[in-house]
C-alpha cells in the first residue's frame, strides 16, 4: 500500500503543477455553472417582474367603440396606445407585442347583454408577444367577471349562481421544494462536474504517460500493477470529488444572490446537504474514474484519449439531463442504479424531502459494486504488457 501512496502523491503533485488541469478542475468546472445560474435568474426573473409591474402598452383599434371597457382596462394597468394601420404586419415585425381590435358592433352586443367580442392580435412564437397577450387576456377576464356579477345583481340574483363550485387551494409545497423544481438541473452539473474533474487526470496518468513513454519504467519497478493503478485512481477520484465539493460551495454562495423572496422559494444548501451529497457521489466518482482510466488505456496518445472520453461523457450526461425534466416518483429501485440513484437522492435532498438511511446505503452499495466491477476489468488491462507500449 505504500507504493500506492507514492504513486498517488506523485500524480497529485504533477497535476497540481499543470495550470490547465488546475484551472479546469478548481475554477472552470465549479464556477461556470453557478455563475450562469445567477446571471440567468437575475436577468430573466427581474426582467419578468419588472414587466409585470409596469403598465402594459397595447395598441387599440376601435377604442371609441368601448369607452367603458377601455377605462376599466386602464385601471388594471393597460397603457392605451394609438391604433396602427396594419396590426398583423406590426406584430410579425415585433414593432408591437399585442394589438386589441374592438369591432363596431361591440356596443350593441354589450347593451343587449350578449357576448361582446374583442380580438387580440399577437405572435405566440415570440415570448414578449405571448406574455403580453396572456397579461391582457387576464385583464379582460377580470373585467368580464366584474360585469357578469353586476348584471346578476341588477336582476336581483346572486353572483354565486354562476360559481356552483368554489375551489379552495391547499398547496402542500414549501419554499425549499419549489426551489427543487427551479434547480432540478443541479444534480446534472454535479455529475458532469465529477466527470470533468477527473477527466484530465485519467488521461494524463494513462494515455499521457503512455505517449511520453514513462509507463514502461514505472511498470519495471517490483510493484504489483494493482497498487500502481490504485494510486492513479486515488488521485483521479480526489480531483473529481474536489470539483464536486467546490461546485456545491459555489451554488451555496450563489443561492444568496437570487431573488428568493420574489420567487417564493428557498435554496438551502447547507452542511447536511453537502455531507450527504458527497457521500452518495463518492462511489460514483470512483466508478467514473475507473471507467475513464479503462477507456484511456485503449488510447495511444493524449489527444486520442480526449476524443474517447468526450464521447464517454454522454453516458452520464444523457440520463441526468433527461431525468432533470422528466416527472417521476422516486422508487426504491432507482437508488440501486448508478447515476440515477445519485440524481434521485440529490433532488430529494434539494427539495427537503426525507431520504432514508436504507436508500443512501443502497445507492452507495450498488454504485460501489459497479466501481469494483469496472476496477477488476481495468486492473486486468493494467496487467497487460501492451499498455506500456506507445507505438
Amino acid at each position: 500500500m505504500k507504493s500506492s501512496l507514492v504513486v498517488f502523491l506523485k500524480e497529485v503533485r504533477e497535476n497540481l503543477r499543470d495550470r490547465r488541469t488546475v484551472i479546469n478542475t478548481f475554477v472552470t468546472g465549479p464556477l461556470i455553472a453557478p455563475l450562469i445560474f445567477v446571471l440567468a435568474f437575475q436577468f430573466g426573473i427581474n426582467s419578468m417582474l419588472e414587466k409585470a409591474e409596469k403598465p402594459l402598452p397595447v395598441s387599440v383599434i376601435g377604442a371609441a367603440n368601448a369607452p367603458d371597457l377601455i377605462a376599466s382596462l386602464r385601471q388594471l394597468g393597460m397603457d392605451v396606445k394609438p391604433a396602427i394601420a396594419n396590426p398583423e404586419a406590426a406584430v410579425r415585425a415585433q414593432d408591437v407585442n399585442v394589438v386589441m381590435r374592438v369591432p363596431a358592433d361591440y356596443g350593441k352586443a354589450w347593451k343587449t347583454g350578449e357576448p361582446a367580442q374583442v380580438e387580440l392580435i399577437y405572435d405566440a412564437s415570440q415570448r414578449d408577444s405571448d406574455q403580453a397577450a396572456d397579461r391582457l387576456r387576464d385583464m379582460l377576464k377580470t373585467v368580464s367577471g366584474r360585469t357578469a356579477s353586476l348584471r346578476l345583481l341588477a336582476r336581483g340574483l346572486s353572483p354565486a349562481l354562476i360559481q356552483p363550485i368554489a375551489v379552495a387551494d391547499r398547496d402542500q409545497s414549501t419554499p425549499q421544494s419549489r426551489a427543487g423544481i427551479m434547480f432540478s438541473m443541479l444534480p446534472y452539473f454535479f455529475i458532469i462536474g465529477i466527470f470533468i474533474g477527473g477527466m484530465a487526470l485519467a488521461i494524463d496518468t494513462t494515455a499521457g504517460e503512455r505517449e511520453r513513454q514513462s509507463l514502461e519504467p514505472l511498470f519495471a519497478n517490483p510493484v504489483p500493477r494493482w497498487q500502481i493503478l490504485l494510486g492513479k485512481l486515488g488521485a483521479t477520484s480526489v480531483f473529481a470529488m474536489a470539483t464536486v465539493l467546490l461546485s456545491i460551495i459555489a451554488f451555496s454562495i450563489a443561492g444568496h444572490f437570487l431573488p428568493n423572496d420574489k420567487l417564493g422559494m428557498k435554496l438551502d444548501i447547507g452542511v447536511r446537504f453537502t455531507i450527504l451529497t458527497m457521500v452518495v457521489m463518492l462511489p460514483l466518482g470512483v466508478l467514473l474514474a475507473c471507467l475513464q482510466t479503462l477507456v484511456a488505456a485503449f488510447a495511444k496518445s493524449y489527444r486520442e484519449a480526449q476524443t474517447y472520453l468526450s464521447l464517454l461523457m454522454f453516458v452520464p450526461a444523457i440520463p441526468t439531463f433527461v431525468l432533470a425534466f422528466l416527472p417521476y416518483k422516486a422508487q426504491a429501485w432507482m437508488y440501486a442504479v448508478p447515476v440515477m440513484g445519485q440524481q434521485t437522492a440529490i433532488l430529494r435532498l434539494l427539495r427537503g424531502d426525507p431520504v432514508s438511511a436504507a436508500n443512501i446505503l443502497l445507492c452507495v452499495g450498488c454504485t460501489t459494486l459497479g466501481a469494483l466491477i469496472v476496477w477488476a476489468v481495468t486492473e486486468r488491462i493494467y496487467r497487460s504488457e501492451r499498455l506500456a507500449i506507445s507505438a
